[in-house]
Order: structure tokens, then sequence, then C-alpha cells
């Protein structure tokens, strides 16, 4: 088995992998697998109703999660590929388990070169957030990911990108910058 399908069948069972994004490490796992979200839930020890975010190496691949037209308006911006997180209108196939109490959810087309091949070679779409208990400092490499989540994450090896902070959220609707 090649290891882009070890790896899809290890997320596919429910596994959480660090990985790096633009800024630090981040955790993601199968967005449709909602035991896998949870679990990253536990480790963040963040509470499911503030959402998630999901990246892709395209546009397509966030199609099950927000609603199309929305989509197709936010890959004709300037924004993507970037560090941009974008709040889009959640389509009804979205799982609430991503979206938490929002009618939106927030995605991305990664630029981040590696993590944009990770999602490419597994053809989907994976969950990001930052690889750290909630309000502690986000991981910026793959030796302090193992220390904090010993063997309940799988670590992908990588160097992060040169931003210094996560990843901006603009509500794309209204412009509203939500994070900086």
């Amino acid at each position: 088995m090649s290891a882009n399908r070890a790896l899809r069948a290890f997320l596919k069972a429910g596994g959480v992998i660090a990985y790096p994004t633009e800024s630090c490490y981040g955790l993601g796992c199968d967005p449709r697998n909602r035991a896998a979200v949870q679990r990253i839930l536990r480790l963040k020890q963040r509470i499911q109703r503030k959402g998630l975010i999901v990246i892709a190496a395209h546009a397509q691949q966030l199609t099950r999660y927000v609603e199309t037209d929305a989509l197709h308006a936010a890959g004709q911006s300037s924004h993507w590929p970037g560090p941009v997180s974008l709040l889009l209108p959640a389509s009804k196939r979205c799982p609430v388990w991503l979206r938490g109490q929002h009618r939106t959810l927030a995605v991305r087309v990664t630029a981040h070169v590696q993590t944009a091949r990770l999602c490419a070679q597994l053809s989907m779409a994976l969950v990001s957030t930052s690889a750290n208990r909630a309000g502690a400092v986000a991981l910026k490499t793959a030796r302090a990911c193992q220390r904090q989540f010993g063997h309940r994450v799988r670590v992908i090896p990588g160097k992060i990108g040169a931003a210094r902070r996560p990843s901006t959220i603009i509500d794309f609707a209204s412009g509203r910058v939500l994070r900086t």
C-alpha cells in the first residue's frame, strides 16, 4: 500500500494528523468523520460550538461543505490561495460538528505547498485547527507536536510557512475581518 493510500485509510478510520500550515502546525482529520473531529476537540480542549476551519488544495474540494455560488465567488477573489479563511454559507450537507453554532463555515484554499500537495494527494479537504490546547501558543514544529500529543496523532514532518499569525478570517458576505 502506498504512503498516500495508507494515510487516507488512517484518516477515513478516524485518525488525526498534525501537519505544517502557513503559520503553525495544524491538527487535521477527515471533516466527514464526526469521531475524528470530536477527537481533535478533546485534544485541544475546545468546545464544538465555535466551529472549525476546513482547508483544501482547490475550491472544488470544498463543494460538499459550503454553498456553491458563494464558493465560486470566493474562488474568484484575490484571497485564495493564501493564508485567508473565508466564512461562507454552509451547505445543507455540511455537518454541524464542523460549523458549530454557525450557519457559515470557515474555509481556505491553502498556499502552503506541502499542505496543498497533501490535500491533493489525499483527494480530500482537511480540518485545520492550530495544534495546541485552547488558549495555548500554537506549535511550530513536528517535534513540539510529538511532545504535546504523543501517539494520539500522526505527525507529518515539514516546515511551516512564513506567516507569523494564524490565518486571517473574513466574513466573505460582509467583508468584515474577524481575525487578523
